[in-house]
């Protein structure tokens, strides 16, 4: 059988991929150069992403991207880029991310907005804001796409750009906000930006209001930066604990923003409010997130949420406000899988915990920057039994699921179903991998909880787990062959499996 899949094309395409990344690295220089940093580990990542990206354009033929190329240029761009991602930590050889594997899990665990770090807390203070700045950027690079970006600038991208957008960030459907898909991916990124311009507004502003005493410039694009994403990474060691509650508060409304459909956005801005409003994913979203806010509020308020008293904070039990936060804060970041953390909720008794090992599994909406399962996939599915235990009863009706009054139809379902077995399955098997890992490496011990929490956390690009993966710990004492194991979940989590496994398949080699 005939090899089908030119991968020259898709290669050359991660070769321009390279050259634009060049960009935006500019800005970390300009951040070294303002504190009198060192700008040499961006500087030469800059010229060996022109350099690559050049020698990859040239071997390409001038040919139009097609279904299969499309499938392979967007598994390759997320794994050539956090690969480019790494040189600036190995240059700068500081900390633990000077070693290759540390590299690549930090530089993964970014760009797939994952928010797992093998930072400690001590690790923090031997990086320059420089670097830590470009921890942030990743994330926000990651976040609405790159491949989306890409299809807004290149207009070699423009007649697969449809395509390659429904691979990068599956859904059940792709919303074409315009007649032409390149206007789309610009609407997007827009939205994207002019979310981030806000958030550090809010944010910065709070901090000259005098209500954020530690929220100055730096750490307000620090953190606008990784709020749109839903990435999680701080340049502080104990996340958003080191901010105040007016900050954290505003981190909730961001959050719950990042994990929305950003095309409902446009529809709002449009003068169509009632797109998003009336959005039954939407409501489903934010019911969810209610719901378990409301049953982790109780724990905390009572004091059953608790196992321990943190010392660094004031006492939760019995005080409502830092309850409703405490709760709301958590299961907010654990639902849009942003990974930010308030408090160590390894504080927390298993019940609390328990909740929010079930609430990383519900995920943000589709068309937006979370991960995890997505809410949209849950609601199909219920609505799916329900009918199915209709039809059980009433074997003559016909009764087609709609959402927002249009069906949907059943190849979807079906790819939802799959897509939620395949998950679950390859969350299992990774339980098992890493429990594994706990009973022969002996410098981690980890219960069935923990074990399951990284598995989710990282498959499901959530970010913390608990235990010895919890908020304000790190993934270091892992194994290199269990970090390299977990920077292919994060990549496999952020194109959401399928696209993989396509890959993979001999199929899709042949004709």
């Amino acid at each position: 059988m005939s090899q089908v899949v030119d991968w020259r094309i898709s290669v050359g395409l991660v070769g321009t991929v390279y050259r634009y990344l060049s960009v935006p690295l500019l800005v970390p220089v300009v951040v070294a150069l303002r504190y009198g940093e060192n700008p040499v580990p961006f500087l030469a990542t800059i010229l060996l992403a022109v350099v690559v990206g050049t020698v990859l354009e040239w071997q390409a033929p001038d040919d139009e991207l097609g279904h299969r190329e499309a499938f392979l240029l967007v598994g390759l761009t997320w794994l050539a880029v956090p690969l480019l991602g790494t040189v600036p930590y190995l240059v700068a050889g500081n900390g633990t991310i000077a070693h290759p594997i540390n590299a690549l899990f930090e530089s993964m665990s970014g760009f797939t907005t994952t928010g797992a770090t093998v930072l400690g807390s001590i690790s923090f203070e031997t990086h320059s804001h420089a670097m830590l700045m470009w921890r942030q950027l990743s994330q926000w690079l990651g976040g609405m796409g790159i491949i989306v970006l890409m299809v807004a600038i290149l207009p070699e991208l423009s007649v697969g750009g449809a395509r390659l957008i429904r691979e990068e960030a599956p859904g059940i459907d792709l919303t074409k906000l315009t007649p032409k898909i390149r206007e789309t991916a610009r609407i997007l990124w827009l939205i994207y930006l002019g979310l981030t311009v806000l958030a550090f507004a809010v944010y910065y502003g709070l901090h000259l209001a005098g209500l954020a005493p530690n929220m100055g410039l730096y750490n307000a694009v620090a953190h606008a930066l990784t709020s749109l994403p839903t990435g999680g990474f701080s340049p502080e060691a104990r996340s958003v604990e080191a901010f105040s509650p007016a900050i954290q508060w505003a981190v909730i409304l961001f959050m719950i923003v990042a994990g929305t459909n950003f095309a409902l956005f446009w529809y709002a801005f449009i003068g169509q409010p009632r797109k998003l409003v009336g959005n039954r994913e939407f409501q489903s979203y934010l019911l969810a997130m209610g719901a378990v806010s409301v049953f982790v509020t109780a724990l905390l308020f009572t004091g059953v949420g608790l196992a321990t008293t943190p010392a660094n904070i004031p006492t939760i039990p019995g005080n409502l406000e830092p309850s409703v936060r405490q709760a709301v804060f958590q299961v907010v970041a654990i639902v849009t899988t942003t990974g930010y953390a308030s408090m160590d909720f390894n504080t927390w008794s298993e019940a609390a915990q328990t909740t929010l090992l079930f609430a990383m599994f519900l995920g943000g909406s589709a068309g937006s920057a979370a991960g995890s399962v997505k809410i949209i996939r849950w609601y199909v599915v219920q609505k799916s039994l329900r009918r199915e235990l209709f039809t059980t009863v009433h074997p003559e009706a016909v009764r087609p699921l709609r959402m927002n009054h249009r069906v949907i139809d059943e190849e979807t379902i079906r790819g939802l179903v799959i897509f939620i077995l395949v998950f679950l399955t390859i969350f299992a098997l990774s339980v098992l991998v890493i429990f594994v890992e706990g009973l022969t490496n002996p410098d981690i011990d980890l219960s069935a909880l923990e074990a399951a929490s990284v598995a989710i956390a990282t498959l499901g690009n959530v970010g913390p787990g608990f235990g010895l993966v919890g908020p304000m710990n790190s993934f270091l004492p892992f194994s290199d062959p269990a970090k390299v194991y977990m920077v292919l979940l994060m990549w496999i989590g952020r194109l959401e499996i399928l696209s993989v496994l396509v890959i993979l398949s001999p199929a899709y080699w042949r004709r």
